[in-house]
């Protein structure tokens, strides 16, 4: 269910696996008593969120007082993160700004809009990923359930694998959480944690671009205009 990054006295980092559930299924949370087994925690607390089939680095705290302070990073958008997909088909545009608010569609999914009251605002990079696929880089800046694989949709290049949103079968959804960095007790931490489950994360090509997306933070991320940045805090 998952691979254990690291220890703090005050919380850990979980690689969560794909298809494993972090949501209450009857008052149960198999994920978090798995991994409270495996480290003696009596209980945890689950930071944030990461859909079913995306697999990747998820912060869990391990007492009360942790648990609101690293909430609170999250809630007032002091989080980095960035995660990696490969899709089907090439995007409209190789690098930009996804923006449009989003609203419940069929069944279980959701639609870009293109209102902008209270937008989800997505940042990417694409590459090379061979067969005609693409390999994505992606800095959200705001936490809307569903927003990369919404935005990545939204620009001609549904996710590979995404039964929702993507348009070609395979052996899991290809969406990673693959860098966190948050503010804790006075230090930015970074955390980053490339893929293993999947056969696509392993071509020569997605393996050359990793190299070159090792340390995202660093990349030449446009700076998002000041009506964006304040659309981002609400």
């Amino acid at each position: 269910m998952f691979t254990l990054v690291h220890q703090h006295p005050d919380f850990l980092i979980i690689n969560k696996h794909p298809e494993v559930s972090v949501h209450k299924d009857d008052n149960d949370q198999p994920l978090l008593a798995a991994v409270a087994e495996l480290t003696g925690d009596k209980q945890l607390y689950l930071i944030h969120r990461l859909d079913k089939m995306t697999s990747g680095l998820l912060l869990l705290g391990r007492n009360k007082a942790a648990a609101a302070l690293l909430s609170a990073n999250f809630a007032n958008r002091t989080v980095e993160k960035f995660y990696i997909a490969i899709s089907t088909k090439k995007p409209k545009k190789k690098q930009g700004v996804v923006v449009g608010d989003m609203s419940r569609s069929r069944r279980s999914s959701w639609k870009l809009e293109s209102s902008k009251d209270n937008p989800a605002v997505t940042q990417f990079f694409s590459a090379a990923a061979g067969n005609g696929r693409r390999f994505f880089l992606c800095k959200p800046y705001t936490g809307k359930t569903h927003q990369i694989r919404v935005a990545l949709r939204s620009v001609g290049a549904g996710i590979t694998g995404d039964t929702i949103y993507g348009c070609e079968e395979a052996d899991r959804g290809y969406l990673h959480a693959y860098s966190l960095a948050f503010p804790y007790q006075g230090d930015t931490l970074r955390f980053t944690c490339p893929p293993v489950q999947g056969d696509l994360w392993h071509s020569d090509e997605v393996k050359a671009v990793l190299v070159e997306w090792q340390s995202p933070w660093t990349l030449d991320w446009p700076v998002l205009p000041a009506s964006l940045q304040k659309a981002c805090q609400r």
